[in-house]
């Protein structure tokens, strides 16, 4: 059985940004996982199919839905992840499977019956996707990561800054790959996350700064930058 946490979105301006970092720095511990200065790169490429299922599932609000991707850090061959987020109104499940660089390459060759000899529902439910539903990379996501995580509740609060599309076709270990901003100057995603409860001390935070949460994807928003739409004027 899948276990499912609560997600919450909001788009900041730099200047709401500053003093809520402030803030969650006062509760939460950095990740361990973040880098010197605080922040590492994610790099997703997603997949979708040819009737552009997750894409238009998500522009529908449908209620229940998922899309597949292969997820890097820093653009480095060190951790390659096969992931698939599912999503159930706003609560969100993320399975992953570990794949080798070969593997890798492998699946953009069309050749992923491999997933069938690994221990992962997902990994075999990706292979029948492929196969039947004829996914295809669709698009590159970049942003830095800032986040912050608190035992209690699991909860965790990221800022993504610099969120920038990538066409499909580049390489997804090339740091300086071709990539086009999609939001505003000085705008940024914060996403909070946590399961069963967000413990009070923390809900004060955003709810003094007078955030208004947003359903906004960074897959659906970047594909929408490809095609060739100006940054998003997200409203504040």
């Amino acid at each position: 059985m899948k276990a499912y946490r609560y997600e919450q979105k909001y788009v900041l301006h730099e200047a709401q940004y500053l003093p809520l970092r402030q803030a969650v720095r006062t509760l939460m511990d950095r990740d361990r996982h973040a880098g010197p200065g605080g922040e590492y790169m994610i790099r997703s490429l997603y997949f979708d199919d040819m009737y552009q299922t997750a894409y238009r599932d998500k522009l529908g609000g449908v209620y229940a839905r998922k899309k597949y991707r292969v997820r890097i850090y820093n653009c480095q061959t060190t951790s390659i992840n096969l992931e698939c987020k599912y999503k159930q109104g706003s609560y969100i499940n993320k399975e992953a499977v570990a794949l080798s660089l070969d593997e890798y390459r492998r699946i953009l060759e069309g050749d992923c019956r491999f997933l069938l000899d690994k221990d992962s529902h997902m990994a075999h439910e990706f292979y029948l996707d492929w196969r039947n539903r004829l996914l295809r990379p669709v698009v590159i996501v970049d942003y830095e990561r800032e986040p912050y995580v608190l035992e209690a509740g699991t909860v965790r609060v990221t800022f993504d800054k610099n969120l920038r599309a990538v066409s499909p076709q580049e390489n997804i270990f090339d740091a300086d790959a071709a990539a086009r901003s999609v939001l505003f100057p000085g705008q940024l995603i914060m996403e909070i996350k946590f399961t069963g409860y967000l413990p009070e001390r923390v809900r004060r935070i955003f709810h003094m700064r007078n955030t208004t949460q947003t359903s906004a994807s960074k897959f659906c928003m970047c594909i929408d930058r490809l095609n060739g739409n100006a940054p998003i004027p997200v409203m504040l």
